[in-house]
Formats: C-alpha cells, sequence, structure tokens
C-alpha cells in the first residue's frame, strides 16, 4: 500500500510561501477524539499539540486562541485580558464560517478572514509543537517561535 500524501491546503500554502520549516503528521482522526487522540497517534505529549479555537468576542467578531491540548482557556481571563465584556466559543458552524475549516482540522494559517489571534505564551517555552494543518487527521510539526513571526499574535496567559 503507498503511503498517503499530506494533504495541501490553505495552512499548507501559507506556511509554504512564507518560507517555514516544518514536518507532516498524518493520523487516523477520530471524531470527537481532539489532542489527545492526535497525541497518541503521533507518541507525542498532549501539551505539545496546539488546539486553535475560534472564539466570537461580546460584539460577536470572530477570534483565534491558540492552546495547549490538555489546557482550557478561561473565557472570563481572556475577555478581561482583552478589554471584551465576555468572550465564548463558536458554535462548530460558525467557526467553519469565520475561518473555513471544518472543526477537528481548523489551523490558524489560511482562514478565510483574517481574525486577531491570541496565542497562550507558554506555548513559545516548548521545543516544538504539533498544529492542525488544515484537514481533519492531518497536523504540522514546527518551532513555536515561528507563530510569532507568521500570525503576529497577541500574548496571553488563560489556561485553567
Amino acid at each position: 500500500m503507498a503511503k498517503e500524501k499530506p494533504p495541501v491546503t490553505p495552512a499548507v500554502r501559507v506556511l509554504r510561501a512564507a518560507g517555514v520549516t516544518f514536518t507532516d503528521h498524518l493520523y487516523t482522526y477520530e471524531e470527537k477524539g481532539g489532542t489527545a487522540v492526535s497525541a497518541r497517534e503521533l507518541g507525542v505529549d498532549e501539551h505539545c499539540v496546539i488546539k486553535t479555537l475560534i472564539m466570537e468576542d461580546d460584539a460577536r467578531e470572530p477570534l483565534v486562541v491558540l492552546m495547549h491540548g490538555d489546557r482550557q482557556v478561561s473565557t472570563r481571563e481572556l475577555a478581561r485580558q482583552i478589554g471584551a465584556r465576555s468572550v465564548s466559543p463558536c458554535t462548530p458552524e460558525t467557526a467553519q464560517k469565520h475561518s473555513g475549516y471544518l472543526v477537528g482540522g481548523t489551523s490558524p494559517f489560511g482562514t478565510r478572514r483574517p481574525m486577531p489571534v491570541y496565542l497562550e505564551e507558554t506555548i513559545l517555552d516548548l521545543p516544538a509543537i504539533y498544529l492542525n494543518g488544515g484537514k481533519r487527521g492531518y497536523l504540522v510539526g514546527m518551532d513555536p517561535r515561528q507563530l510569532v513571526t507568521l500570525l503576529k499574535p497577541v500574548m496571553v496567559r488563560v489556561w485553567i
């Protein structure tokens, strides 16, 4: 059986265009498996698998939050840090509308529309990270400092 080729998604196109060095990691996607499944399948610590969350503030403006796979976002603390009254996760349909990606395959790169990105600052302490490459069952591995260069995120400390 031939080895499956990595997909060429909008996220991959952005990474290639920026000259980012990254590694491809395909795995068998499990519905509602989350970062625990991808970490297990790749044989890496779930703390190094970064989830891309699409949320909205009280004005219904979308935003991206990048968080460790084994942590939750304190939406109350995030709202306080960004000066919003509230922040809440989008429904899967709304997240797909904003990002252009199916939930479970959302990448912070190559989103349908530009959105502010908030990065849990402790992610930058990791030697390598794995985040979605724009398709369910596909992660890209990279140096976390590349996120700062590519996404120009606002650093936050909002994990629970």
